[in-house]
């Protein structure tokens, strides 16, 4: 970077120098307390002293907000780059790093994160506490599988996992109630996704209120206590065709394998009253053309809505 950058231009805001073939940048940069936007890519940032010292500390360091050093040689990220507490968006696509730091966790405003394109082949679980995380960027890397504690990611919406190595997602993944965008296409996804589920027992008050629905004992809101009669309002159909039963709180989750655009299958979860209901609703073969394999479908769709919008290329 040429010498008296902050003499020349002290109320720099955006600094462009993607392509410029750069092997460092100097520290005329630590000097510019307004520069909220750095973009560096496909330069030759990567070796020692690519990053000016003291960056976390200087006044760059509390300004930045945009930070895109895609396209580069960097082998892991820096560890100046964490310092940078205001940062809201990274981008280190296309180098070569082959892990995540847990020290990511000290972001906390970050709110993107591309890191695709990389050697990347684990996630630590603490990228999970990012509050502010909205769009992560994880694909074409070597990644094989994802800590569950993604699910508390509560702000996530566009997830990125395309082209690794997955065999199954976690089953909390589910949680992520406001996820919009999730890209899954080349993975060798198995039904090894849920193999640990566990089914617990419904209450006393549960099968009370299953016998009411099933059986459709008539009551009126004056005769049971407010609390009971918002509590029958809750029961869920469950979605297998030859039972009929109903559920609130204890059900049997499973996978369902769902094809999308004839070509990809995504599993998605869904619920079944009791561990009876399993064997009817997962015995339809995929040729069938019975009710019973369209009422399926028909629930699949409706958990596949909950993610809103799948990417599968």
């Amino acid at each position: 970077l040429p010498t008296g950058l902050s003499q020349w231009f002290p109320a720099l805001e955006v600094l462009d120098v993607s392509g410029t073939g750069l092997a460092e940048l100097g520290a005329e940069l630590l000097a510019l307390p307004r520069l909220h936007t750095l973009l560096a890519k496909n330069n030759r940032l990567g070796g020692p002293g690519s990053l000016p010292k003291g960056l976390g500390q200087a006044p760059l360091g509390r300004s930045l907000r945009v930070l895109n050093l895609s396209g580069n040689r960097f082998a892991e990220v820096p560890p100046a780059l964490l310092g940078l507490r205001g940062l809201q968006s990274l981008s280190l696509g296309g180098n070569r790093l082959h892990g995540i730091p847990p020290d990511i966790q000290e972001l906390r405003s970050l709110e993107f994160l591309y890191l695709g394109g990389n050697f990347i082949t684990s996630i630590p679980p603490e990228l999970a506490n990012l509050p502010s995380l909205n769009y992560l960027v994880l694909c074409d890397n070597k990644i094989q599988s994802i800590p569950p504690q993604l699910a508390q990611l509560h702000s996530l919406r566009s997830l990125s996992l395309h082209n690794n190595l997955l065999t199954y997602l976690p089953r909390e993944i589910i949680n992520l109630v406001h996820l919009e965008e999730l890209s899954l296409r080349g993975n060798p996804l198995v039904v090894r996704f849920v193999r640990d589920l566990t089914y617990n027992p419904p209450s006393l008050q549960e099968l009370a209120g299953r016998t009411i629905k099933t059986r459709n004992v008539p009551y009126a809101p004056s005769d049971l206590p407010e609390n009971l009669v918002r509590y029958l309002s809750l029961a869920s159909n469950c979605p297998n065709p030859k039972c009929g039963g109903v559920y609130f709180d204890s059900c049997v989750r499973q996978i369902k394998f769902v094809d999308f655009c004839g070509k990809y299958r995504l599993p998605l979860m869904h619920y079944l009253c009791s561990p009876e209901c399993s064997s009817p609703c997962s015995s339809a073969s995929q040729s069938s053309t019975s009710q019973s394999e369209s009422d399926s479908e028909d629930e699949a769709s409706v958990a596949a809505r909950r993610m809103q919008k799948v990417l599968l290329g």
